[in-house]
């Protein structure tokens, strides 16, 4: 991406956030990463990187550890590599065995979590981990960095001679110690180190009587150090087999960093693939700072901001508690220049720099703050002019350099170009900036160029109705409180609201009044219109609010009266069944009743000469005929010939039932289930449905039988 000025980045403030990623960065290989970041003008290197940063900042949230530990600047090491005769210290291949094993442990993560996260594992494709590198490592050095003894039969054969040697020289030492001290040669330190050896602190009156090498005296010159004649072959001993010890491990280390040398390109590879996921990982969690998250991307220039936050502006908020208003707008080819109207210090210039920096930031391929709906496309050109660009080198006035600005944007604007422009016009006279002004945005508007303008003249403002694809965007003032509301309102043009700020700053009012006066009439009638229009508007916002905010109390009780409704018809569904329910048992209770009844009109038509009554029982039956009648009549005959004798039945008793008046002779009783013979004929019932009865005629028979 060509960008215009040099310093164009800058003054859309992307270096803080670079600042800002350069701190999230663990390694000198990141941090170089982001000294060197480069804005894509392709969409498929902008949408590869942005994938990377979004499945990094996934695995942050699931708090799943990606193991690329490894932090260590491995320049030097990797140039020595290329070196013939170079030799690595053991603490240097110690690091390389940690860099290998971290790629060893990057592509067993990739492999447990199988195909999840492809970007991030796209860039291991050509890689694998080559064991070869750990045991030439691991054969020399420990996990100290010491070479072991193992490295060579040489080395093993040396070390065990010293050791003999050293156990030997320490044990004569301490022999010579004990005997001087009891002759009471020796000063209160007893011993010390002098050039290396070991020696006895001897009192100075006596240091003639004690043999050996002189290797110093203290500061006071009452005591020296003395190396006893008894340990000096020892020492010299020790001394050949150190150096020998020293020679032997220089050309192991040697060896090993020529072996390791064979695999100086896959080391680097390695090196580079931890320091490319540490820029991710650095991308990610600034991304997590931010709420940031991927956009739809678009080949063609166009850009759509839906709730959209100045990215060092929500952290500074977010750090003091403070709200921040989003933004929300649309470039196209529809709508390319966006004219910004409104009071100073209402926000135009921070959302012009809002709508650059997301841009940047994404064709550098980092997350942006904005709902991930919203969409930005690809810009082979950034302009800006922001603030005062007044040469003192060349000479150029505030106006020159601007005009200056202008000429290059007009030269070599183009579809694909974006541009932001903050007060057009501005350093001149108000009518002749205003007419210049005027005309260099619609030379962009022919280039078909997409851009931001900020403004204070009304010529301007009035543009959206004539030219196309220029539209207006105001930001919001509370005229009550005389303050800002931060908020870019599209669609209309913004008052200065020159007066209500002077009268918030404290002015005369005679002052204030005189300054209308003199204010030509037509500009202030019409910045007068704007300023009723903006206020109407922001009531009507408020009363939108109000609105939207009735409607979701409304739709709230909808859903309460629907979950209510939904029981009132569940409470009747289950009454409407349980009615059927009834009803099916009543039906039951009578089909059973009937079968009964048949049963005892087959029995009576076998035994009766008079047919007619058992047809007429049999109707009576099959159409319910006088049904009512039928049982009241039942019910006579019965009072008439059984009288209620009451109490719990029992077997023998005769029993009624309470609903036809049949009486029958109870055989069986269990709990509530019966059995009732009726003629010759026994029925199960249940004998909560009958009474026990008597014969009249016992009754009246009783009192002669006495």
């Amino acid at each position: 991406m060509q960008l215009y000025p040099a310093h164009a980045a800058e003054s859309l403030e992307f270096n803080k956030v670079c600042d800002l990623l350069r701190h999230k960065c663990r390694t000198d290989a990141a941090r170089e990463r982001v000294d060197n970041i480069r804005f894509h003008i392709h969409k498929d290197h902008m949408e590869r990187e942005l994938l990377q940063a979004n499945e990094f900042k996934n695995i942050i949230a699931c708090n799943d550890h990606f193991p690329n530990d490894f932090t260590r600047n491995l320049h030097k090491e990797l140039k020595l590599l290329g070196i013939t005769g170079a030799v690595l210290t053991g603490e240097q291949m110690l690091s390389f065995l940690q860099l290998a094993l971290t790629i060893r442990d990057i592509l067993l993560w990739f492999k447990k979590h199988d195909g999840l996260f492809v970007n991030l594992e796209a860039l291991t494709e050509k890689l694998a981990y080559e064991k070869k590198i750990s045991e030439i490592i691991t054969t020399v050095i420990d996990e100290s960095g010491i070479v072991r003894d193992t490295a060579s039969k040489e080395l093993m054969s040396i070390r065990s001679e010293l050791g003999k040697v050293r156990y030997e020289s320490r044990r004569t030492f301490e022999g010579v110690i004990r005997k001087l001290n009891k002759q009471g040669y020796l000063a209160d330190i007893s011993e010390s180190f002098m050039n290396g050896r070991r020696t006895a602190a001897v009192l100075a009156e006596y240091k003639r009587i004690v043999k050996g090498i002189l290797h110093g005296e203290s500061d006071t010159q009452k005591t020296v150090f003395i190396e006893p004649e008894e340990t000096i072959e020892l020492n010299i001993e020790i001394f050949s087999l150190e150096r020998a010890e020293t020679r032997e491990i220089h050309r192991i280390l040697v060896q090993a960093t020529k072996d390791l040398g064979q695999f100086a390109p896959l080391l680097t590879s390695y090196y580079t693939l931890c320091g490319i996921y540490d820029y991710i990982r650095a991308k990610a969690l600034l991304a997590t700072d931010m709420n940031a998250s991927m956009p739809r991307l678009s080949p063609h220039p166009v850009l759509q901001l839906i709730k959209a936050y100045h990215p060092l502006l929500l952290l500074h908020n977010k750090q003091h508690s403070k709200p921040t208003i989003p933004l929300t707008l649309t470039l196209d080819r529809q709508n390319r220049i966006l004219i910004i109207s409104g009071p100073n210090a209402g926000g135009k210039t921070v959302s012009m720099k809002t709508v650059g920096l997301l841009q940047l930031m994404v064709q550098a391929g980092l997350l942006i703050p904005a709902d991930e709906n919203s969409e930005v496309g690809v810009f082979r050109q950034l302009m800006v002019q922001i603030g005062d660009t007044q040469s003192i080198e060349h000479e150029l006035s505030t106006y020159s350099a601007h005009l200056q600005d202008m000429k290059h944007y007009m030269d070599f604007a183009n579809g694909k170009t974006l541009f932001f422009i903050d007060e057009l016009g501005s350093g001149s006279d108000p009518n002749l900036g205003g007419a210049f002004a005027e005309a260099i945005v619609e030379d962009l508007a022919q280039k078909h160029a997409l851009g931001i303008i900020t403004t204070h003249y009304l010529n301007l403002k009035v543009m959206a109705g004539k030219v196309r694809g220029i539209f207006n965007g105001a930001m919001a003032f509370d005229e009550e409180k005389l303050e800002p509301l931060y908020k870019l309102s599209i669609g209309k043009p913004g008052s200065s609201y020159t007066f209500a700020i002077a009268q918030r700053s404290g002015l005369p009012a005679a002052v204030i009044e005189r300054a209308r006066q003199l204010t030509q009439r037509e500009h202030f009638k019409l910045d007068k219109m704007l300023h009723q229009t903006e206020q109407q508007s922001v009531r009507l916002t408020d009363k939108e609010k109000e609105l939207d905010r009735l409607l979701k109390e409304n739709e709230k009780l909808k859903k309460n009266y629907e979950e209510l409704s939904d029981k009132e018809k569940l409470r009747q569904q289950q009454e409407t069944l349980r009615l059927q329910n009834k009803i099916k048992k009543e039906e039951l209770d009578y089909l059973r009743d009937t079968e009964r009844k048949f049963k005892q009109i087959i029995q009576d038509w076998k035994k009766t000469e008079n047919k007619q009554d058992v047809i007429n029982a049999a109707e009576n039956v099959l159409f319910r005929k006088k049904q009512i009648q039928n049982n009241a009549a039942a019910a006579r005959k019965a009072d008439k010939n059984y009288e209620i004798a009451g109490g719990k039945p029992k077997i023998g008793d005769l029993v009624r039932n309470k609903e036809n008046h049949q009486v029958g002779s109870l055989i069986e009783l269990k709990d509530k289930k019966a059995t009732v013979k009726i003629g010759n004929l026994p029925f199960k019932v249940n004998i909560d449905e009958w009474i026990v009865v008597r014969k009249k005629e016992e009754k009246k028979q009783t009192p002669n039988s006495k």
